[in-house]
């Protein structure tokens, strides 16, 4: 199972996918990562409400090497506000935390697959919207914006993205300038990552029956391959932000996001 080419290409391939959006549209990936590797783990024998977990854990550990990547071809830019990064990232460390190690461990798998599908079409109609915020509007003082990265962190936890399909509306809710919040939801994907997927691997420990080679609620060969591809990818995105035309792309991927949710829907409901 561990060594199938098969399987490497595919999580290659789903590497490759995830990388380029993550520096394109400033998200980690996990909204298309997840049901993916839903599927591949399902394909090979996992228990259906395990297998959710661990696409999810698995997601958002990718996220760690793809924001590295992604934020450095945004940082070179200039365009990663750095000022925001500092007020939100203890918020989302805490909430996080909170997600990842309490609520997450506790939630049955299919229940997490429902929650999944609806945020994922939520976000999916929020990108489709692509509303225009008030001229006057402003991002909120400091004690706001350690409450906003609570809850980014903590829904991040719960579906294993990286933040962006939240903190990128927010920040241009705020007139963060579109190129801005993508370089920043790079940024800020890093310590939602790390805090997150701490607590995957504690709350994953007692859990029996876990597959070979997984490391808590981690599933390693699929982290290892989609790090590795989409790492290289990641700024190739982060070029081509600055390019296209971003609000059309954006409309193109809530398209897919959609299918994937309903697929995500089913999943949860026939398993419950």
């Amino acid at each position: 199972m561990l060594f199938e080419p098969l399987l490497i290409l595919e999580l290659a391939l789903l590497g490759i996918g995830t990388g380029f959006l993550a520096g394109l549209l400033g998200i980690g990936g996990g909204m298309l990562m997840v049901p993916f590797i839903t599927i591949i783990m399902a394909q090979r024998g996992v228990a259906p409400d395990l297998a959710v977990k661990m696409a999810i854990a698995t997601s958002m550990a990718t996220i760690i090497f793809t924001s590295i990547s992604s934020v450095r071809a945004h940082h070179k830019r200039g365009a990663v506000r750095w000022d925001i990064v500092r007020r939100l990232a203890p918020g989302i460390v805490i909430g996080s935390i909170i997600g990842s190690l309490g609520v997450f461990a506790l939630l049955k798998g299919a229940y997490l697959a429902i929650f999944f599908g609806l945020f994922v079409s939520f976000s999916a109609t929020q990108m489709f919207l692509d509303r225009k915020p008030k001229p006057t509007r402003q991002m909120p003082g400091t004690a706001g914006q350690f409450a906003a990265g609570g809850g980014i962190g903590f829904l991040s936890g719960l579906v294993g993205a990286g933040g962006g399909f939240i903190s990128v509306p927010f920040m241009t809710w705020c007139n963060v300038a579109i190129h801005n919040a993508v370089a920043t939801s790079a940024a800020l994907g890093f310590p939602i990552a790390v805090a997150n997927v701490l607590g995957y691997v504690i709350s994953g420990q007692s859990v029996q029956n876990l597959p070979p080679a997984s490391f808590g609620y981690i599933w390693l060969p699929a982290l290892v391959v989609i790090a590795i591809s989409s790492f290289f990818v990641a700024p190739l995105g982060a070029r081509f932000a600055h390019k296209l035309p971003v609000s059309k792309l954006k409309r193109v991927f809530a398209s897919i996001l959609y299918v994937l949710a309903a697929y995500m829907l089913w999943k949860g409901l026939s398993s419950l």
